[in-house]
């Protein structure tokens, strides 16, 4: 194999690139640092880059991970386990959903997907009250349950997935049924592993859409113990204080599971996304 020749044009789509790079990371950077210094020296100086180690320490993450700390643990943990039960059936059952509507035929299929899209573009201040409504009838207040039901079958997922497994050859269905397979060990077996940038795609954007969720939980949690991270967080600003050195710590370690969550499906994301076909 011949080496890559780097013309004036693709170094400079680097440089532009790399700057770009530079630039998105720069208030994450910034805010790193003040994560370190103590809230009287954020509120005097406010949010800067300047390093000053006579002032900067990691006490304020040292607090975060102790008992003094327990509310942000508790939000924190409820933050994960509510993010990882609706990605987990969500991704199950809007592919489920999604595929149905590519590989099957069946009456009514079109204006099945016709509704999802009308679904897309109907926001959710439009619908929030009644779905709060159903919600207090369902006794679903209050509870985990009322967070992620409403919205665990999204049409977002269901359009992508939908046209993602409208690509893929129905080949693969008449050889699996050839050798003896059900319709959902076609689809577990053979059409999920076909699918899986897709899944990897839709895993990073519904656990970042669920992670950073804010107006429905607020809505729906009341107790302090169920609350979510994102509420917790907001809740620190008040007028009688703002404990703006905790706010920015938590915010900086509330991004560690988005980030971990984007480099594990990362090789299935940009992985190949066209699939092969049978050969005849």
């Amino acid at each position: 194999m011949t080496a890559k020749r780097w013309t004036p044009l693709n170094l400079l789509l680097l440089l532009l690139f790399v700057m770009l790079a530079i630039l998105a990371m720069f208030p994450l950077y910034a805010l790193t640092i003040a994560s370190m210094k103590p809230s009287k020296e954020l509120l005097r100086m406010g949010l800067n880059i300047k390093w000053d180690f006579e002032i900067m320490s990691f006490k304020n993450y040292a607090f975060i991970v102790s008992e003094s700390a327990h509310k942000y643990i508790v939000w924190f943990r409820n933050s994960v386990w509510i993010s990882a039960v609706y990605t987990l059936f969500s991704l199950l059952l809007s592919s489920m959903v999604g595929y149905g509507l590519a590989m099957y035929r069946f009456r009514g299929r079109n204006a099945v997907f016709v509704f999802v899209l009308l679904v897309m573009m109907v926001p959710l201040e439009i619908i929030m009250l009644p779905l709060f409504k159903q919600m207090i009838g369902f006794r679903m207040i209050d509870t985990y349950r009322g967070v992620i039901l409403p919205f665990l079958v999204a049409p977002l997922p269901i359009f992508f997935f939908r046209q993602y497994a409208a690509g893929l050859p129905k080949d693969y269905l008449d050889a699996g049924r050839m050798d003896g397979c059900t319709e959902y060990g076609i689809f577990f077996r053979i059409m999920v592993p076909l699918m899986m940038p897709a899944f990897g795609a839709m895993a990073i954007l519904q656990a970042l859409g669920s992670w950073n969720s804010f107006i429905w939980p607020l809505i729906v949690l009341k107790s302090g113990e169920k609350l979510t991270l994102p509420i917790g967080l907001a809740s620190l600003v008040t007028p009688y204080g703002n404990n703006y050195d905790i706010l920015i710590t938590g915010s900086v370690i509330a991004i560690l599971p988005i980030l971990i969550v984007f480099i594990f499906f990362q090789r299935y994301f940009v992985s190949g996304l066209t699939v092969g076909g049978v050969k005849g």
